[in-house]
């Protein structure tokens, strides 16, 4: 065995540790999101919102976050990532308690403005740190911490029915959760790792030559995973604001059943999510990627000609298995671009998510008006679809991860 193959074990029990850490963080953040997006309606009701002011709040969320992610790419360019989510995530559960608390619109603005600020450092921080997790491990372990937010996002939602099932006020739904994710997440971040590897060893230290870390990114060679990202999140918020209106009003579902279809995609996430590192393990990223893309646009096809609820379901939940292995393996593929300015390009890349999910939701509603819904779920098919033409975008032929490029299981910690 070769001796560079070969690291210290207390760097292997770092590196677990770093993952169980992130794992957390993922998990953590999926909670809260969905607790908050779920409960929109009791939101409203509590602070008096018209639905006419409504959109201007769920669209300051998305730009703070942007805002926070791009702040996070600045920070890490003076300290290292691992410090983010120490005060991010404490900050966020607060955001989610002050929601909760408030009665007045000037409380909910300020509450919505920590979530979305701390929300965004949130974001780019602990993809930052999957990418440099995942280069440690030199093999695919991306798409497993995605999984963990889906499954902090499938506990949350299941949160917020309970809360709304017994009518509980958003108060005593979020302050259980907060008593018992500020400790874990005030314990678990003491085990976070910036996981250095070589080629952090060797990137210029930004303060001591003042010259940023992101400066070697360039936007050319990162747009086509931004638009991949931006048009992944296009589907997404399709699936999470249209699929149960679609369902009822265009399928002549039950309310119950309307219900089902974004259950039916958290599901099939998770799972996809689940499996996916394994895939990209054995065929390689731009074959996962790629088939990922043909599924999920398949999912919207079903969708758009389903001739019943039931298939409608069917639809979302091949489309679930389908998008979700495409948003990880954007960072990844960012980190493996830009492996001396990862930080950068990841806390780049991240704006896309935002980009996507703010013009998602108003897209297919202005096209379902003027012309029909069925019609408007093949606009994100068409999206998704244009990832076949920058798959090879994924490819690196110097990763040290990724179908052939996996090294050699001796060097697996965890």
């Amino acid at each position: 065995m070769e001796a560079s193959k070969i690291r210290p074990v207390g760097t292997d029990t770092r590196l677990r540790h770093g993952r169980v850490s992130l794992a957390l963080s993922f998990f953590v953040q999926g909670v809260v999101f969905a607790l908050v997006v779920t409960r929109i309606p009791a939101i409203q009701d509590r602070y008096g919102i018209s639905d006419a002011l409504l959109p201007a709040f769920l669209a300051a969320v998305p730009i703070l976050a942007g805002a926070g992610s791009v702040l996070t790419g600045k920070i890490v360019a003076r300290v290292r990532p691992s410090l983010v989510p120490r005060w991010a995530q404490p900050l966020l559960l607060f955001a989610l308690l002050g929601v909760g608390v408030g009665d007045q619109l000037w409380q909910l603005a300020l509450a919505l403005c920590a979530f979305g600020l701390s929300g965004g450092a949130l974001d780019a921080s602990m993809n930052m740190l999957g990418v440099r997790l995942q280069r440690a491990y030199g093999r695919s372990i991306m798409l497993g911490f995605h999984a963990t937010f889906s499954l902090g996002g499938i506990a949350g939602a299941s949160l917020a029915w309970a809360g709304a099932h017994w009518d509980l006020s958003l108060l005593a739904s979020y302050l259980p959760v907060v008593v018992v994710l500020l400790p874990a997440v005030l314990i678990g971040s003491r085990w976070s790792t910036d996981a250095d590897t070589d080629a952090d060893s060797e990137k210029p230290d930004p303060v001591r030559t003042g010259k940023p870390e992101g400066s070697s990114v360039t936007f050319k060679a990162l747009l086509p995973l931004c638009l991949i990202m931006t048009f992944a999140y296009i589907g997404d918020s399709t699936v999470s604001n249209w699929s149960a209106k679609y369902l009822q009003d265009i399928l002549g579902s039950s309310d119950e059943l309307a219900t089902l279809p974004y259950n039916a995609y958290m599901v099939t996430t998770l799972i996809g999510r689940a499996a996916g590192d394994f895939g990209v393990r054995r065929f390689g990223p731009v074959a996962v990627v790629r088939f990922g893309a043909v599924l999920a646009a398949a999912g919207f096809a079903v969708v758009a000609m389903a001739p019943g609820p039931w298939v409608g379901v069917l639809g979302f939940a091949i489309l679930g298995f389908g998008l979700c292995v495409v948003v990880p393996q954007c960072f990844a593929a960012a980190g493996r671009l830009f492996p001396n300015a990862s930080d950068a390009a990841v806390a780049r890349l991240n704006i896309s998510n935002y980009v996507g999910f703010l013009i998602g939701s108003p897209l297919v509603g202005a096209l379902g008006d003027a012309w029909s819904y069925r019609g408007a779920m093949l606009v994100p098919m068409l999206m998704i679809l244009v990832t076949l033409v920058y798959a090879r975008s994924f490819a690196d032929g110097s990763a040290r991860y990724g179908g052939v490029h996996d090294r050699s299981r001796a060097a697996d910690v965890g």
